[in-house]
């Protein structure tokens, strides 16, 4: 009896962006998660099954062998520190950049020069930190889980750090970036025991989406 591999994603975005590579490993998903229910989800293959997870728990299902393979946006990688999992492609989907947003005409940078104490407003408290700690930069950071442009709106942070794509949402409300603290994309995670164990099986579905990935981008160009 082969063995099912099971692969973790969150909805939105990724999943979308997602079924192109999927279809070109020969998998499409029975049920779309924006209608179903279902939170295990079949494909065209027997031995492939999708668990619909939320984002931030993609990593963790992949590290504790839940889930053999998952796709999580750096972001959530770099907050959850990647402990026990190998990240063996860059799959180029859900790409954007992560940011330090301040109102307008905030002097964000004179405010860095005089060594002024800042309060952000961040998801990411563990990526802030760093960026920040490694600039020398003081800050008081405030976890929030959502909204961030609102923090600066009302006086509760003196900027954010937030994943930005189009800018849209920031111009809305007032805020400019001010400082990229790095790119974003979807990156394709595996269990490590799961590699060794189920290689046979693994092996050429990570070899499936690399070759899709590989088309994409040279189609792209």
């Amino acid at each position: 009896m082969p063995a099912v591999i099971t692969l973790a994603l969150s909805k939105g975005r990724i999943f979308d962006e997602t079924l192109p590579l999927l279809e070109a490993a020969g998998i499409r998903a029975l049920a779309d998660p924006e209608v179903s229910r279902e939170l295990v989800i079949g494909t065209s293959r027997a031995d492939v099954r999708l668990l619909v997870v939320r984002a931030a728990d993609t990593p963790t299902y992949v590290q504790y062998g839940a889930a053999d393979l998952g796709i999580a946006g750096k972001d959530i990688l770099l907050e959850h520190g990647g402990a026990g999992l190998y990240q063996p492609l860059d799959l180029g989907i859900a790409a954007c950049r992560m940011m330090v947003a301040a109102p307008e005409g905030f002097d964000y940078a004179g405010s860095v020069r005089r060594g002024a104490r800042l309060r952000v407003a961040t998801k990411y408290v563990k990526t802030a930190r760093e960026h920040f700690g490694a600039k020398g930069v003081h800050v008081d950071l405030i976890k929030l889980y959502g909204s961030m442009e609102l923090a600066p709106l009302v006086g509760l942070a003196d900027a954010i750090v937030d994943l930005v794509a189009t800018g849209n949402t920031l111009r809305a409300n007032g805020l400019a970036a001010v400082e990229e603290i790095g790119p974003i994309s979807a990156r394709l995670i595996v269990n490590q025991a799961s590699l060794k164990v189920k290689r046979g099986a693994i092996q050429p579905l990570l070899e499936a989406f690399g070759r899709a990935v590989a088309a994409r981008a040279a189609g792209n160009r």
